[in-house]
């Protein structure tokens, strides 16, 4: 299923991988792969986009917001030869492997590889960006086992980037944070997933603090503790006089 929004087509490509392309040809994909989504090995049950064997290699700007989104193989299964690849400053591909995750140094793949940080503000390939905080909260519920946030401060990032007029915005993994409620936003992408985000609930009280022109979430029913009701979400948002849509198979 693939949406549309002002002069962008919009694709949910599974977990947290979205692809936007605008009316002008600009490709843009946010944390593209992991759990099978883009090789066809997903095969869960809940409404989710189905795995595929994805390999267009067609974008103009990849966006990597943490360690736990990056996927080298997803990123060259979407990139295309001339990409930029936008990355937070500390995803580290040694902290990965050492996870129990093979992925390449990011530096290492062939593209225009680029480190930002909270407050960068840049324009690449014909799209502005801007780079949030994206964190779980110390005394919120998305903790560890010894009390840590999962998501800590620093750990990863959000993007609101600008595609041929239209603005989109990508919390990350993150709860709802003070910064996000003052952002102006076309194309909300909220993660709605029981455990590690917002959740449904958090993220339809958001979208209706905000306003945005479509709501349309993502980053759930990927696997077990990512399960969330996502039509209790689209009526709570509409019930806000919010438009949302559901990019469900």
């Amino acid at each position: 299923m693939t949406v549309r929004h002002d002069e962008l087509t919009v694709t949910w490509l599974g977990y947290a991988t979205v692809r936007i392309e605008s009316d002008e040809g600009t490709v843009v994909y946010v944390d593209p792969g992991r759990y099978g989504t883009l090789t066809g090995e997903w095969d869960g049950d809940r409404p989710h986009p189905p795995g595929r064997d994805y390999d267009e290699r067609d974008g103009d700007l990849v966006l990597i917001t943490h360690d736990h989104h990056y996927d080298s193989d997803g990123v060259r299964r979407v990139a295309s030869d001339d990409a930029t690849v936008v990355a937070y400053e500390a995803v580290d591909a040694d902290a990965i492997r050492d996870g129990g995750r093979d992925v390449e140094a990011l530096e290492a793949l062939p593209y225009d590889v680029r480190r930002v940080e909270y407050g960068d503000e840049l324009a690449i390939r014909g799209v502005d960006l801007e780079v949030f905080p994206a964190y779980n909260h110390s005394d919120g519920r998305n903790t560890d086992a010894d009390g840590e946030p999962i998501h800590p401060e620093g750990f990863g990032c959000g993007y609101r980037f600008v595609v041929n007029g239209t603005s989109a915005f990508w919390p990350g993994d993150s709860d709802v944070l003070e910064v996000h409620e003052d952002l102006a936003i076309s194309l909300f992408l909220p993660p709605i997933g029981t455990n590690f985000t917002m959740n449904r609930t958090e993220a339809a009280e958001l979208a209706a603090t905000i306003e945005p022109d479509l709501a349309l979430p993502i980053h759930y029913n990927t696997f077990p503790d990512l399960e969330a009701e996502s039509r209790e979400f689209a009526a709570d948002v509409a019930a806000a006089s919010v438009p949302v849509v559901l990019d469900e198979e």
